[in-house]
This record gives C-alpha cells, sequence and structure tokens, in this order.
C-alpha cells in the first residue's frame, strides 16, 4: 500500500507539472506518454512473435509516436516557424499528411527482412499502435488549444473526469457492488460500481462549468457522457487484450499500478469521443 502511494503522489505531481508547466511541457509530457503506452501495446500485440521482438516494438513505438510528434507539434506552434506566408503552411501541411504514408511503405520493406511468418499481421500491429495509441493522443494536443493558444485547465478537466469515473467506479464497486457488469471480461466490474462512477462523473462536470469557462454546462455535461460511457469501454477494451494473452498488467512502470497503458486506457479511448462532440458544436 505505501508503494502504491508513494507512486500516486509521484505520478500526480509530474501529470500537473507537465500539464500546467505551459505547452513545451506538455508536449514532452504526453510525448513520452504515447511513447510509453506504445512500447507496452507493442509487447503485448507482438507477444506471441519471438522474431526480432525488441526491434519490433522501437519500430510499433516510434512509428505509432510520430503523429503526435507532428501533428501535436504543429499544432502546439512548437515546430513551424512563425513566417506566416501560404506557402510555408501548403508545404508544411503536404508534409504532415503524406509523410506518414511513406513510413507505412516503410514497415513493408521492413518485415520483408525480419522473416516473419505473419508478416502482415505484423504490419496491423504497427498500424493499430497508430490508431489506437497515436492518434488519439494527437487529437489531444488539438483539444487542448484554446483562442489564446495552450489551454491546461481543458486538458485538466478532461483527466479529472476520466480518473474520476474510473476511481469512484472501483470505490463505490468493491463496497457495494454485487450485479456483474461484463463479467467475461472484467469478473470484478459491476454495475452499481459503473453507475456510481458515472453520477460522480456528472457532478464533477458540473463543478467544472462553474470553474473552467472554456465550455459551456451543457458542453461539460455532454464530455462526461462520453467519459463515462467511452472510458468503460476503453477499460473494458484493454482488458479484453490482456485477457486474450492472459497477463495482469500490461507493464510494471508504475508499482503498485502496472503499466501507463493500464493508467491510460480509459483516457485514450475517450479523445475521439470528446473531439468529435467538440467538433459538432
Amino acid at each position: 500500500m505505501k508503494q502504491r502511494t508513494v507512486t500516486a503522489v509521484v505520478f500526480a505531481i509530474a501529470m500537473l507539472g507537465g500539464v500546467f508547466g505551459g505547452a513545451t511541457a506538455f508536449f514532452i509530457l504526453f510525448a513520452l506518454i504515447t511513447a510509453g503506452c506504445l512500447w507496452e501495446l507493442m509487447g503485448l500485440l507482438f507477444a506471441a512473435e519471438s522474431n526480432h521482438l525488441r526491434l519490433r516494438k522501437v519500430l510499433g513505438t516510434v512509428f505509432g509516436v510520430l503523429s503526435f510528434l507532428i501533428f501535436g507539434s504543429a499544432e502546439l506552434s512548437l515546430m513551424i516557424a512563425e513566417s506566416g506566408t501560404l506557402l510555408a503552411w501548403n508545404m508544411t501541411l503536404q508534409f504532415l499528411f503524406f509523410a506518414p504514408l511513406a513510413l507505412v511503405f516503410l514497415l513493408f520493406i521492413f518485415e520483408l527482412f525480419l522473416h516473419s511468418e505473419q508478416p502482415f499481421a505484423n504490419i496491423g500491429n504497427y498500424l493499430l499502435g497508430l490508431a489506437y495509441v497515436g492518434l488519439p493522443f494527437t487529437l489531444l494536443a488539438i483539444i487542448s488549444l484554446g483562442p489564446d493558444g495552450y489551454a491546461p485547465m481543458r486538458v485538466f478537466g478532461l483527466l479529472l473526469l476520466t480518473w474520476s469515473n474510473d476511481t469512484m467506479a472501483y470505490l463505490v464497486g468493491s463496497r457495494i457492488g454485487k450485479t456483474p457488469f461484463f463479467s467475461r471480461i472484467s469478473p470484478k466490474k459491476t454495475w452499481e460500481g459503473t453507475l456510481g462512477g458515472m453520477a460522480f462523473t456528472f457532478l464533477i462536470a458540473w463543478l467544472l462549468a462553474q470553474w473552467i469557462l472554456d465550455y459551456s454546462t451543457m458542453e461539460w455535461m455532454l464530455l462526461a457522457a462520453c467519459v463515462a460511457v467511452f472510458g468503460t469501454m476503453g477499460d473494458l477494451v484493454e482488458s479484453m487484450l490482456k485477457r486474450s494473452i492472459h497477463i495482469k498488467d500490461s507493464g510494471s512502470l508504475l508499482p503498485g499500478h502496472g503499466g501507463l497503458l493500464d493508467r491510460f486506457d480509459s483516457f485514450i479511448f475517450v479523445l475521439p469521443f470528446v473531439w468529435l462532440a467538440l467538433m459538432c458544436f
């Protein structure tokens, strides 16, 4: 318990420092988180592939994190010089959209020389890492931008909603939970815990609406709905992956808490739906 508490405190300090330390600190923090989650995911996806395992994990991590590094830095104005010329922006946009396509074809070449019995399944794993981890964190960089640039309270609000949902679902479920929610994938998850987490998430969203004025009360409630529904699904999806290869945690980076992917599985799954909801408004 002591180790778990120490890990939680250090983790919270690092997260708060990265989120509120400015655009560059945010970018560095989530670039590291994206890479860490991808490294763990590649280890899970390639668990049955003994041939060049470490090289495949490196390839998958680099390929997946490039989306955040390229698009995230551009969105946060950390990469593009403020020349303001139409030609510079046009060339930059072409590079951002078409450079990743060339990298996809490089993966085919890598697999050509790595002597795998299932090369196209491996390519699918690389692409899954991009879709499941890389692109959602890229959307976070877009969501984090307000009218005046980087808006840390938006990121903080989404993290608070997601972890409130997870924490309260666990606490309520462990105390009064009796009705299984999805026993095939997560035997300990209950309807009581799930509904308790959802109710608390909406309460937190209402409080955030009084404090963080980036979004209206209705928008915060919509974000809470995204978190309550899709955050829960994200936790189940990662559990499904771990159960399929018979492991408990995605990694051991956070003693007492598992791996980075274990801590961000719900948050990752929420981001595309949050972005879509905000786009609709």
